[in-house]
């Protein structure tokens, strides 16, 4: 089968509040993988549609970010799940 790695990007700008995932974690669709305070104030969930594997990760907490700033890299698994 072939190997799918995606690129999971910032939202928004502003400050990584909590990483809530690992490298090499299995994530599922629509799971909070990280929360980022906006320059605003306002925290956002960052989630993505596709689950996999974590295959590396690009920020850590406390860590400023730009809109579109990449935060990891995602293998997709082709299963299709979700989470609550």
């Amino acid at each position: 089968m072939k190997s799918v790695i995606e690129t999971i990007y910032s939202p928004c700008s502003g400050t990584v509040e909590k990483v809530l995932t690992k490298e090499s974690s299995h994530v599922y669709e629509w799971e909070r993988l990280f929360l980022i305070k906006t320059n605003d104030g306002k925290l956002e969930e960052v989630k993505v549609g596709i689950s996999g594997y974590i295959t590396s990760l690009q920020v850590q907490p406390g860590e400023k970010v730009n809109e579109y700033e990449e935060l990891a890299k995602i293998k997709d698994d082709f299963i299709i799940t979700g989470c609550d």
